[in-house]
């Protein structure tokens, strides 16, 4: 077996931008099985819950530290109109989702039942108004419900629903890929829109919302460049989605059993991301060179076929070893860039596309991104910790520092040799550290509901430290992280 050595300068010195913990938010829509089944399952369920949200599923994402969940989409978002999920639930209007296999929604998880769940989360809030079908009164008394202290019309009818006192509301998008599902505008058009709605998005009690425009569909610039100059004081942030799928690809391929050149071409497709927030953020620099308004990044992902005998429109497949590549490597991209990028939401939570848990009944799984994700938290609200140095082409890595430890994630995505990485790292001597690895032997293994423990993380300790010279060896197809006490 091949094997190559790399080594990389570590300027432990130089970490002047911080990774913000919502480069780690997560996405949940009413879509599939991600909110129901996923989330909710009711209080009269068998499935051990707090007020009818599974508590497998709160314990599992509380350990990966979620900071923030986007709901309610999503496409989904534009047609979604919040009365109709707020009051007693046997009272609540049953509708269709037309985007989304044409399920019945029943609108039992709404307002009330998103904030318990950010409660038991220990989570923030990114909520996406209606701009598609919605009106500006829709959006502004949806404000005045969540957020208004005193005596108001919204803020009564709250308190009639049992809420005396208000939410936060950190985060607020106007509007969701309204270039295409969301109403398909001009971008001159759209940017004017997003100046009128965002002027009722106001903040009372206090209470300070970041307003999310609309931003571009991948490489579309000429969005960027209109809505920045259209509307660009009027913002915090600006959205982005990139979904990881081979342009080469005629249809959406399997998750599993899938030749070796999808294994790369995949991959380069998340790449691609780099590309695509190095390009918008030029265009957002021109207009915005402090760089007050955050790129949000709020759909990123694989999006592949589903798994066979399931609605098409439900979106569920399955997780490998592959995902979980693409998983680092793109947080990887989001440190990199961590000036610009304020907030990212991989797509989706549970059960849709690129997901943290799968359910089934009363089962629940972690799935392999679960694993990065998990090994990665340590990054959140960290300092970008530079570097610079010769690699493989099958080699990624992050480098963070926070709380006096230095958190190395190191990514070999080659399907054949193992890698060895040497770090430089002056200044740090014989330290105490721990390691983690995932791994796997084959490019397609997942978990199953039947062996739910095939690819999960385990302690890692093929690496040596010693007086600022760190030194790891990957195996092929394998993600590992190491803290290290800095004392």
């Amino acid at each position: 077996m091949e094997e190559k050595n790399m080594t990389i300068e570590v300027l432990l010195n130089k970490s002047e931008t911080k990774i913000s913990k919502y480069i780690y938010g997560q996405f949940a829509e009413h879509l599939g099985r991600g909110i129901y089944e996923g989330v909710w399952v009711g209080e009269d369920s068998e499935i051990p819950n707090d007020k009818g949200i599974r508590l497998d599923v709160v314990e599992a994402l509380k350990n990966i530290q979620v900071p923030l969940v986007r709901w309610p989409g999503g496409l989904f978002a534009d047609e979604y109109h919040w009365k109709d999920g707020i009051g007693p639930r046997e009272d609540r209007k049953r509708i269709v989702n037309t985007n989304w296999g044409a399920a019945v929604e029943n609108n039992h998880f709404g307002t009330h039942e998103f904030f318990h769940l950010l409660d038991l989360l220990g989570a923030d809030s990114y909520i996406n108004g209606n701009v598609g079908s919605g009106t500006v009164q829709e959006m502004q008394e949806w404000i005045e419900y969540m957020t208004f202290p005193g005596e108001s019309p919204m803020a009564n009818l709250r308190k009639e629903n049992g809420r005396d006192n208000p939410w936060d509301v950190e985060f607020f998008g106007i509007g969701n890929e309204n270039w295409g599902g969301g109403g398909h505008m001009r971008p001159e058009y759209y940017a004017d829109l997003y100046r009128h709605y965002q002027t009722y998005v106001k903040n009372y009690n206090n209470n300070s919302i970041y307003k999310i425009a609309c931003g571009p569909n991948i490489d579309d610039y000429n969005w960027t460049e209109q809505l920045m100059k259209i509307a660009g004081p009027f913002m915090d942030g600006l959205s982005l989605h990139h979904y990881a799928l081979a342009a080469e690809w005629e249809d959406k391929r399997p998750a599993t059993g899938f030749p070796e050149e999808e294994w790369f071409s995949l991959i380069e497709s998340a790449y691609l991301m780099d590309e695509f927030i190095t390009k918008h953020s030029t265009i957002m620099d021109k207009y915005d060179p402090e760089k007050r308004v955050g790129l949000i990044v709020d759909e990123w992902g694989t999006w592949l076929a589903v798994e066979e005998d399931t609605n098409p429109g439900f979106l569920y497949q399955q997780n490998t070893i592959r995902d979980a590549m693409i998983a680092s490597i793109t947080l990887n991209i989001f440190h990199r860039h961590a000036d610009r990028v304020h907030m990212a939401n991989i797509a989706q939570m549970i059960n849709v596309l690129q997901a943290m848990l799968l359910t089934d009944g009363e089962k629940m799984i972690k799935t392999p991104t679960y694993h990065v994700f998990d090994m990665y938290k340590y990054h959140q609200d960290a300092q970008l910790v530079e570097a610079y140095g010769d690699t493989s082409e099958f080699v990624d890595y992050t480098i963070s520092k926070k709380d006096n430890k230095l958190a190395v994630s190191v990514t070999n995505f080659g399907l054949e040799n193992e890698e060895t990485v040497k770090f430089n790292i002056s200044g740090l001597n014989k330290a105490n550290s721990e390691g983690w690895i995932l791994t796997a032997d084959q490019m397609d293994a997942h978990n199953t509901f039947e062996d739910p423990e095939n690819v999960t993380k385990k302690g890692f300790s093929d690496f040596e430290l010693e007086k600022g010279k760190l030194s790891v060896t990957l195996p092929p197809k394998s993600v590992v992280t190491l803290l290290i006490d800095l004392d």
